[in-house]
C-alpha cells in the first residue's frame, strides 16, 4: 500500500503524457496518486479521479459556462477558483498528503492559486516553464512553495524533460514523507527580524520566550519572510506576535519590489493576535542588487549590505508617511497593540557615524511616531536604542504582563 498520496493537477487534454509520467513515477517510488485535471475544452485520454466537470463545479460554475465565458484567461481564472476550493476540500478531508502541478504560462497562473490555499508544511511543488521568472510576482507565491524549471517539455516527453518531471515527483513524494507540520504542541510567538548586523533583540528575546514555554518563529523580513508571516497570522497560528522589523512597509509604500504584500501588517490584528510592534529598520528603502538606484535616491545615506541588497534612507516627509500608515494599520486591530519606540535609533546603521545616520530625518520620524498613535493602541516612548539591552526587557515585560493578564494564552 502507499504511504503517501499526491494530488497530481494539470491540463490532461494537452499534457496527458507528461502528467501520467509524473503518477508513474510517484507510483514506482511507492506513493499513491490521486489526479485533477484542469482542461477547459478537450477531455483526458483517460478519466482522472476528479475531472474538469467537477473543478468547475467547485467554483459554483460549468464547463459549459466556463467555455461561454469570453476569453482563455476568464476561463482559467474560474478554474483555478475552483481547483483552488477543491484542493482545500479534498486536503481536508485527508485525501492527499502533498500536490504537484503542471503548467506553462497558463498553468503556473492556477498552480499559484492552488499553493496559497493549502496551509504551510504542505508539500507544494510546480513545475512550470517560468518558474523563478520576473513574471511571477513575489505576492502570489505562497510561504513554503517549491518550484522547479520545466525545461524543453513544453510540447511531448523527452529526456530533457523528464528530468524535471521526475524530480519534481521523487521530491513532492519525499517531501510528503520528511516533513514535520506545526503540531500546535507549544503557543507560537511570530516575530520578525534582519541579520544581526543590522537587528539584535531576537538574540535575547528568543532564549527568555522559549524558556516561558513558547516557540519562536523568527521570520527574515526581506519580503518573501514577511509574506509568510503574514501568511501564518491570518489563519491565526501564533498565540502573540513581536513585529518589530518593518522595512517592508516602507518599501511597500515606496514601490520597491522588496515588500511583504499589501497585507503587510494586517492579519494579526484581523485574526484577533496580539501584537507588540516597533518600526525597526523602517528608515530605510531595499532595492534589489542588480537594480540602479533611482535618481531621486542617490543623495541619501546609502548602505550596500551584499550583492543582492542596498539600502537608501527615507527622507524626513516619506518616514512620516511611515509613521502614519503604520498607525493606520494598527488601528483596527481585534486585540491590544502596544508599540515601542526606542527613541535613539531603529537599526544598527542609524548610530552616529554609521552608513544611514540622519538625525533630522529621524526626528521628524519620532514627532510623527508620537502623533500617529491614538487609543485603544498603546504607544510608548523608550530611552534606547532598538539594539540595546533595555529594549528586548521592555518587550518581555509587557509580554509577561499579558501572559498574567490572559491576553496571551499560555501553554
Amino acid at each position: 500500500m502507499a504511504d503517501k498520496t499526491i494530488l497530481v493537477v494539470g491540463t490532461y487534454d494537452t499534457k496527458n503524457d507528461e502528467l501520467e509520467y509524473m503518477v508513474a513515477c510517484i507510483r514506482r517510488a511507492g506513493g499513491g496518486a490521486l489526479t485533477m485535471d484542469v482542461s477547459v475544452l478537450g477531455d483526458p485520454e483517460n478519466p482522472t479521479d476528479h475531472s474538469k466537470h467537477d473543478v468547475a463545479e467547485a467554483a459554483g460554475s460549468s464547463i459549459d459556462a466556463v467555455i461561454s465565458s469570453g476569453d482563455e484567461n476568464t476561463a482559467m481564472q474560474i478554474m483555478a477558483n475552483g481547483a483552488s476550493t477543491l484542493t482545500r476540500k479534498l486536503y481536508d478531508e485527508g485525501r492527499f498528503d502533498g500536490v504537484v502541478i503542471l503548467g506553462g504560462t497558463m498553468g503556473t497562473d492556477l498552480a499559484l492559486d492552488v499553493c496559497r490555499a493549502l496551509p504551510i508544511g504542505v508539500p507544494k511543488y510546480v513545475v512550470s516553464t517560468v518558474s523563478f521568472s520576473p513574471l511571477i510576482p513575489p505576492e502570489r507565491l505562497s510561504s513554503d512553495i517549491q518550484m522547479i524549471l520545466w525545461a524543453g517539455g513544453l510540447y511531448g516527453l523527452n529526456s530533457i524533460c523528464k528530468s524535471s518531471l521526475s524530480q519534481a515527483a521523487g521530491a513532492v513524494l519525499g517531501a510528503a514523507r520528511a516533513v514535520e507540520r506545526p503540531d500546535g504542541r507549544k503557543p507560537i510567538v511570530g516575530m520578525t527580524a534582519l541579520g544581526t548586523s543590522c537587528l539584535k533583540y531576537q538574540k535575547i528575546l528568543k532564549p527568555e520566550l522559549e524558556n516561558r514555554g513558547f516557540e519562536v518563529a523568527v521570520f527574515h523580513a526581506t519580503g518573501m519572510g514577511g509574506m509568510a508571516f503574514e501568511s501564518v497570522a491570518s489563519e491565526g497560528g501564533f498565540a502573540c506576535v513581536m513585529d518589530f522589523a518593518l522595512p517592508e512597509l516602507g518599501n511597500l509604500l515606496a514601490g520597491s519590489v522588496v515588500n511583504g504584500g499589501s497585507d503587510r501588517m494586517l492579519n494579526a490584528g484581523r485574526a484577533g493576535i496580539p501584537q507588540l510592534v516597533a518600526p525597526g529598520c523602517l528608515d530605510l528603502i531595499d532595492f534589489a542588487g542588480w537594480q540602479e538606484i533611482p535618481a531621486q535616491y542617490q543623495d541619501r545615506p546609502f548602505h550596500a549590505h551584499n550583492r543582492l541588497i542596498k539600502s537608501s534612507g527615507l527622507n524626513g516627509q516619506e518616514r512620516r508617511e511611515t509613521a502614519r500608515e503604520m498607525a493606520s494599520r494598527l488601528s483596527g486591530s481585534r486585540a491590544p497593540v502596544h508599540v515601542l519606540m526606542p527613541n535613539q535609533g531603529i537599526e544598527e546603521w542609524d548610530r552616529e557615524g554609521g552608513d544611514a545616520y540622519d538625525p533630522e530625518a529621524f526626528a521628524e520620524f519620532l514627532d510623527e511616531m508620537r502623533r500617529a498613535f491614538k487609543e485603544p493602541t498603546k504607544f510608548e516612548e523608550l530611552d534606547c536604542h532598538i539594539n540595546d539591552d533595555k529594549f528586548a526587557e521592555r518587550a518581555l515585560q509587557v509580554f509577561d504582563a499579558w501572559v498574567e493578564d490572559g491576553t496571551i494564552k499560555s501553554a
